[in-house]
C-alpha cells in the first residue's frame, strides 16, 4: 500500500514540475516560441515523459492558462464582494490586477480569444468551472455598477459600456503589442511593459472621466 501511495505522489510531483516549466517557458518566450523539447528540459525529465503526461504542447498550454486565470478570477471576485469600495477605487483596483496579470501572462488574452471564438462562453458556463467565476466575476460587476448609478455616485449609461471600455483599454494592447510596438517604433519588450505600467494609472482616469463621477 505504501509503495501505491508513493507512485502516486512521484506521479503529482512530475507533473506539477512539467507545469511549473511549462508557465516559466510560455512566460518568458510566448506560446509559438517554446517548444514540447524546451518543457521537459526545463522540468528535469525526458521528452517521452512529458508527452506521457501531456498529449500535446496546446493541451498543456491550456491547463495552465485555465489554472492560472482561474486563480485570478477566484481571487478578484472574493475581493470585489467582500471589499466596499468608490467607483474609483474600483477601478484603479481591477485595471491594476488585470495589467499585473496580463505583463505575468502575457499569451492569456489569445487563449481567451480562442475560447471566445469557439463559443465556450455562450455555452460552457455551467460545465468548466473557471467560465463559471469569469461569468459570476461580470455579473458582480455589473451588479456593482447598476448600484453606483442609482445611487447617483456615477452617469447613467448602460453597463456593458463600461465594461467594453474597461476590458478593451487592458487587453487590446497586450493583443496587438506587436503591432503597436513596430508602428511607435518601440524595440525594447521592457519599454511596452514599462507603458502598460503608466496604463494602470490612466484607464482608471479616463474611466473616472466617461462616468462623471460625483
Amino acid at each position: 500500500m505504501a509503495k501505491k501511495k508513493d507512485t502516486v505522489a512521484k506521479d503529482l510531483s512530475t507533473e506539477e514540475k512539467i507545469k511549473a516549466a511549462a508557465k516559466k517557458l510560455f512566460t518568458q518566450k510566448g506560446f509559438a516560441a517554446t517548444k514540447t523539447r524546451d518543457i521537459a528540459e526545463e522540468a528535469g525529465i525526458n521528452l517521452a515523459l512529458l508527452n506521457y503526461y501531456f498529449r500535446s504542447k496546446e493541451k498543456l498550454f491550456e491547463l495552465v492558462m485555465r489554472e492560472n486565470l482561474s486563480l485570478f478570477v477566484g481571487v478578484l471576485l472574493e475581493d470585489i464582494k467582500n471589499t466596499p469600495r468608490s467607483f474609483e477605487e474600483q477601478m484603479n483596483f481591477l485595471v491594476g490586477r488585470y495589467i499585473d496579470m496580463l505583463l505575468e501572462n502575457p499569451d492569456l488574452p489569445f487563449f481567451i480569444l480562442n475560447l471566445i471564438q469557439s463559443g465556450h462562453f455562450q455555452t460552457d458556463d455551467q460545465g468548466n468551472p473557471v467560465l463559471k467565476e469569469i461569468t459570476q466575476l461580470r455579473a458582480e460587476f455589473l451588479k456593482y455598477a447598476m448600484e453606483q448609478m442609482e445611487q447617483g455616485k456615477i452617469k447613467k449609461i448602460h453597463p456593458l459600456h463600461l465594461m467594453a471600455n474597461m476590458m478593451s483599454m487592458i487587453i487590446f494592447p497586450f493583443i496587438a503589442s506587436s503591432i503597436l510596438m513596430a508602428r511607435s517604433g518601440i524595440t525594447d519588450r521592457k519599454e511596452f511593459e514599462r507603458l502598460m505600467i503608466e496604463r494602470k494609472k490612466l484607464i482608471p482616469q479616463w474611466m473616472k472621466e466617461m462616468v462623471e463621477i460625483r
